[in-house]
């Protein structure tokens, strides 16, 4: 039996709590209006949920990666946009925490934490998406800088974040030539393009980060030339069980809404919860939630520990978790029959933000892929 400890159930009261309160009442208006809400992200990050697996010297809370997968889960009960850009803030400060110098983590990370300054993270490419190895941008050595041409796509808080952590090539062909750079806002030659206009995923901008003889300090290297692919892949482990996380936490507050409704709604004279066929289709949903949850969680703990197969699990997870958190929200909405479908409820909001997260942070397919390699290997 997978059981929470006390302090980790603590860590999940507490971000239900903040969810309940602070989220899920006002999904439904950042949805409609494109709003990012960064003080709310704030308040969040004074609960330490800003520098969840950062250092406590720099004013992180060092958690495991158990006891984020909690919190983003309960987070994204209340509103799944919101939680995920805050997964990825958090991805984004753990790569200076684990790789940047002691002078880098001092000099970003302590506002970092607090979310007094926001982050993005900076990998796919018009022309590299699944093939991160294959990213163009480039980045030449010219004294004490580096000068970055070339561009980022979907990218999540561009324009808006503060800080981004990208990825670039100061290298050779391959993955051995890429290298990670901390770039801030108001860098000269930094330029972004315009929102996009998205499915889901509404409160938070995503968009182009351009790069046109950007001067970045060379001091702003994460670790040395040729490690960035290794710490994207490293960040992108427990990326994809925040991520997974989320689409647990969405697709729990669906099947709780499609067990509310149908204790309500009556039809033939009876109420839905009374059809035999809905209580399998119910029993599916709950029993697909919890088996890819416990994934999830053993997914956490290997990738905590730095097992050996760590990046299988986390994929499996990630795949397994994202699917089965899509099909449980889309038949959620199919049970509130045309209801499902207006926006005066949540399940096509959730629909639409839990679509994306089949996508990001590595294809599901290329999450086969992964699973596959490892299994010949």
């Amino acid at each position: 039996m997978f059981e929470l400890n006390e302090e980790q159930r603590a860590f999940q009261d507490v971000a239900r709590s903040f969810s309940r309160d602070h989220l899920s009442p006002f999904a439904a208006q950042w949805d409609a209006e494109g709003f990012f809400p960064v003080e709310t992200m704030r308040k969040a990050a004074e609960l330490g949920f800003g520098g969840l697996y950062v250092r406590e010297d720099v004013g992180g809370s060092n958690l495991t990666r158990l006891d984020a997968s909690l919190i983003f889960e309960a987070l994204s009960s209340g509103c799944t946009s919101t939680a995920a850009f805050m997964s990825i803030h958090n991805m984004s400060s753990w790569m200076i925490d684990r790789f940047g110098s002691a002078e880098l983590r001092q000099r970003f990370l302590p506002q970092m934490c607090p979310m007094e300054k926001i982050a993005s993270y900076c990998l796919t490419e018009p022309g590299a998406g699944s093939d991160a190895a294959a990213l163009r941008t480039k980045a030449e050595k010219d004294g004490d800088y580096y000068i970055l041409n070339g561009s980022k796509a979907f990218i999540s808080g561009a324009g808006v974040s503060d800080i981004y952590v990208t990825m670039v090539r100061t290298g050779e062909e391959g993955a051995g030539g890429v290298s990670c750079l901390v770039i801030e806002k108001d860098t000269p030659g930094l330029s972004f393009g315009k929102s996009e206009e998205k499915l889901g995923w509404k409160s938070q901008p995503t968009g182009a980060v351009i790069f046109e003889n950007a001067r970045v300090p060379a001091e702003n290297l994460v670790g040395s030339e040729g490690m960035g692919f290794k710490i994207a892949m490293a960040g992108l482990d427990g990326g994809r069980i925040n991520i997974a996380s989320c689409s647990l936490g969405t697709a729990q507050s669906a099947l709780d809404h499609a067990l509310n409704y149908m204790d309500e709604r009556k039809q033939f004279g009876r109420k839905l919860q009374a059809f035999q066929a809905l209580q399998f289709k119910i029993a599916d949903m709950a029993t697909e939630l919890e088996a890819a949850r416990l994934m999830v969680r053993q997914a956490a703990v290997k990738v905590e520990a730095k097992t050996a197969d760590a990046t299988r699990w986390s994929a499996m997870a990630k795949r397994f978790a994202t699917d089965v958190g899509f099909d449980v929200v889309n038949q959620a909405l199919q049970l509130h029959g045309g209801y499902g479908y207006l926006r005066d409820y949540p399940l096509e909001r959730n629909l639409r933000d839990v679509r994306v997260h089949q996508i990001l942070e590595g294809t599901n397919e290329i999450m086969r892929v992964i699973i596959a390699r490892d299994l010949f290997a």
